[in-house]
């Protein structure tokens, strides 16, 4: 079986910042998920490098698209090891061979007839890089993402005949309700396809900064026809003479922000199907990280609002995992959720450094100091099964359905199920009792056995930690394993302090 997933490509006229990070991770979480179960998987991000936001952020900066593209393309890029991102691939949009593939399937779509020539008028977005409509103009002709005057523009274009595909796109909602989820996001773009679809702009006169249109000289492709793409030019040069299009397309997977809900969900499948081009399964569009302000008032993280939250700077303070950890458990994967550093630190101390963190130590502790560090080789208590019983089908299940959050929560379930069980047991007070010798071997096995199932499933979200604890158990294989099925008698290793306190 093979599993594509990919992130959005993330716009070059600004650095990262942890909304690009919060959309990595969670497709790196679905992807290192799916490596555990024997998936053939290809994971895919990058950045979109064409359009009127790159052309005017180099304008004010005095530097040509190129230059800004190759500067920020490179920050992007640094982001994802430094996030841990297990990406296959990088692509970036300003690519030749990228290029190439666009052509050849918008040329598809001009030879199939959903191309034609007109003048355009009407309100224009140039942080978005999109055309409103009159329902989404905000107040005194705004852009209600970005509260900025919008633009009237009139240009002559050629424009893509969405409105042949109303009819199809319906259906495909009503044939395929896990087609977009969560289902708030489908019940949105469904309305907008309810709403009538109008043509839309396919081209750009007044840039030059984009791809240009095989069959009209003088204009490039909207940003966005250029940027969809990606997800399916990238699997046709990603790895070096060999098409990858047949083993991974469609996408399983295309994790997005609401943001750009209309273009994944309307705008995508039907410039697939004026080209002849298979449908991804799903679309899955996360809500927004909100900052709290001092005063408790929660606004979107956004580069152009400037109140963004660096990533790398989180990190150096408390590390890649616990930003991974605590985007996924603060806020709810789809909804919109407020994060501080208040509420990071708290997480961090109170779940990550003495939930896991002083569970993994004492553990390890008791087992080398009352059995020379070797895990007994008995069986695991059956108090303890039932607790895990359906850990595995649950978290499989739900991540199935990119569920991210829902399935950290099952599994943090058992992590402070084995905290309450150590103090049931009281293993320091079973070593005072030679009579006892046997229920404290079950004890100590049991503990190690639930701390080696919570890692194997905390792995795609927390791999060094978990790296580190498996390691130190004696057990670094990462397959999805049930409670109980490890024998035992592994030698185990002190640990440094998991989640240290941070300077």
């Amino acid at each position: 079986m093979s599993f594509y997933v990919t992130t959005p490509i993330y716009y070059v006229n600004a650095a990262p910042h942890l909304g690009h990070a919060y959309s990595t991770i969670g497709a790196d979480i679905l992807a290192r998920h799916m490596r555990q179960r024997g998936e053939e998987v290809f994971f895919l991000t990058g950045t979109d490098e064409h359009g009127e936001p790159v052309a005017q952020a180099a304008e004010r900066e005095g530097v040509t698209p190129k230059e800004l593209a190759d500067r920020n393309a490179a920050r992007f890029e640094a982001l994802m090891p430094r996030i841990n991102a297990s990406n296959d691939f990088f692509i970036r949009t300003s690519d030749p061979r990228h290029k190439r593939r666009v052509q050849d399937v918008m040329q598809k779509v001009y030879d199939n007839g959903y191309a034609y020539k007109g003048m355009y008028e009407g309100w224009y977005c140039p942080r978005c890089a999109d055309f409103k409509t009159e329902a989404e103009v905000g107040p005194d002709q705004t852009c209600p993402i970005h509260k900025i005057a919008l633009d009237r523009e009139q240009e002559e274009n050629w424009f893509f005949q969405l409105s042949a595909f109303q009819d199809r796109l319906e259906q495909l909602f009503v044939d395929n309700p896990g087609f977009v989820r969560p289902r708030q996001r489908y019940n949105e773009a469904l309305s907008f396809i309810r709403g009538g679809l109008q043509d839309i702009s396919l081209s750009r006169s007044k840039i030059t900064w984009g791809i240009d249109v095989p069959w009209a000289p003088g204009h490039v492709f909207y940003v966005w026809f250029d940027a969809l793409l990606n997800y399916y030019t990238a699997l046709s040069f990603a790895k070096d003479g060999t098409d990858l299009t047949d083993a991974f397309w469609p996408a399983n997977f295309h994790i997005i922000g609401k943001d750009i809900l209309k273009f994944h969900t309307i705008y995508w499948p039907a410039t697939l199907m004026a080209a002849g081009i298979e449908l991804p399964q799903q679309v899955f569009s996360h809500g927004y990280l909100l900052m709290r302000d001092a005063s408790g008032s929660e606004h979107k993280m956004s580069k152009s609002l400037g109140n963004v939250l660096d990533p790398f700077e989180v990190m150096d303070r408390f590390g890649t995992d616990a930003l991974r950890y605590y985007c996924f458990r603060e806020v709810s994967f789809g909804q919109d959720g407020g994060v501080s550093t208040v509420t990071f630190g708290e997480r961090y101390e109170s779940e990550l450094a003495n939930e896991l963190g002083n569970l993994a130590s004492r553990t390890l502790a008791m087992i080398g100091r009352y059995r020379d560090g070797v895990v007994p080789a008995v069986g695991v208590d059956p108090e303890l099964e039932p607790d895990f019983a359906g850990l595995h089908a649950d978290v499989t299940g739900l991540l199935d359905q990119a569920e991210i959050t829902q399935a950290l929560d099952r599994i943090w379930t058992r992590v402070r199920r084995l905290n309450r069980y150590v103090e049931e047991r009281a293993p320091w007070q079973l070593a005072k009792d030679e009579a006892k010798a046997d229920e404290l071997d079950r004890t100590l096995r049991s503990l190690a056995e639930g701390l080696r199932v919570v890692a194997v499933f905390l792995h795609p979200y927390m791999p060094e930690s978990t790296t580190k604890l498996l390691t130190a158990l004696g057990t670094p294989e990462t397959q999805l394993s049930d409670f109980g099925s490890h024998p035992g008698g592994q030698a185990v290793e002190k640990l440094p302090p998991l989640f240290p306190k941070p300077e």
